[in-house]
């Protein structure tokens, strides 16, 4: 079973990404709660939280219940990234995770993310830097390099290894793909099979099915997966994939009343966390994958994103409860 630091992973764990202004403590609670094994999360810019913004200290929080959780930063000063160290020791998570993945943009240009793709010695100083800062186990999430023609990966998993890390999740893209075209986990597999590698591998890209799932676990070996934007509006994905490895059958899927009551927990766990007027705005993005392939939503969807009190979300979705739907489509 994987190992980090002092924690101990189920067998082939399922991994919640980092996701920004996804992976809140109220959707990783109820991923938490459908099977998820370990979470992130949303990444911190080091820079906020080095002159203590409000939006970055707030992504410090989480709920105890949601453990193991990791919290994952993002920079490119060493020293800034250093002194966060600690600011993220203090906040009591159970591992720290350096983002060199995130190939947005206005993250990369600052070299941040997967912007220092570009330049690995200075990778690996940083990270070096931040294992010697903080007692906690650290951890990083990267890509397969910068573009096709860097795709390094495997000399990069061995150097931070070498340097301290306690496990690496791998998307299966270069920065210049972005999210395009299908992920490649044939240099993720390569990581895993390397001889020298001792620290758990977590593989991260298209994981959509249990079918995919298990895939790549047999394929490629890895210790682990990560799920991203499949979660999303569908937390059932988790015990889905567990139910397809231990029995290699799918499991049911979920009803209208579970998907009702799911959405109704993520309300009042939203509202909890944000406030009401946030917490009801924020949710609206998940809706869509709630009722995915239940006919005739829209004009129910349309409602719930438009409606902006707690009791008129919960009357729509009792309304929704109560269709007579014969059959969901996957």
């Amino acid at each position: 079973m994987p190992q980090i630091g002092k924690i101990t992973l189920p067998e082939f764990p399922l991994l919640l990404a980092p996701m920004e202004d996804v992976s809140d403590p109220p959707f990783r609670v109820l991923c938490k709660q459908h099977g998820a094994d370990m979470m992130y999360t949303e990444f911190i810019s080091t820079e906020g939280l080095i002159r203590h913004a409000e939006k970055s200290t707030k992504k410090l929080e989480f709920y105890e219940e949601e453990r193991p959780i990791g919290i994952q930063i993002f920079g490119a000063d060493i020293e800034v990234m250093k002194g966060c160290a600690q600011i993220v020791e203090e906040a009591g998570p159970d591992l720290l995770d350096i983002n060199f993945g995130c190939p947005v943009k206005k993250v990369v240009c600052k070299d941040g993310g997967a912007g220092i793709l570009r330049d690995v010695p200075r990778m690996v100083r940083l990270t070096s830097e931040i294992v010697k800062a903080t007692s906690l186990p650290v951890t990083v999430k990267t890509r397969l390099g910068w573009d096709d023609s860097t795709k390094n990966i495997v000399e990069v998993a061995e150097r931070l290894q070498d340097i301290g890390i306690q496990a690496l999740t791998i998307h299966g893209r270069t920065r210049a793909q972005m999210y395009k075209g299908d992920a490649d986990w044939t240099l993720i597999g390569a990581v895993k099979n390397n001889q020298r590698m001792r620290i758990p591998i977590f593989g991260n890209g298209d994981i959509d099915s249990p079918e995919k799932a298990l895939e790549m676990k047999n394929r490629y070996g890895v210790d682990g997966v990560m799920i991203g934007r499949a979660a999303i509006g569908y937390p059932w994905i988790f015990n889905e994939i567990k139910h397809y490895l231990k029995t290699g059958m799918h499991a049911p899927l979920p009803g209208l009343a579970e998907r009702v009551d799911a959405a109704k927990f993520h309300i009042l766990k939203s509202v909890e966390w944000k406030g009401t007027v946030l917490g009801i705005l924020e949710m609206r993005r998940h809706y869509t994958n709630y009722f995915k392939g239940i006919p005739n939503i829209r004009n129910y969807r349309n409602q719930l994103v438009q409606e902006n009190t707690v009791e008129g979300l919960f009357g729509i979705l009792d309304e929704i409860a109560r269709l007579s739907v014969e059959e969901i489509v996957a």
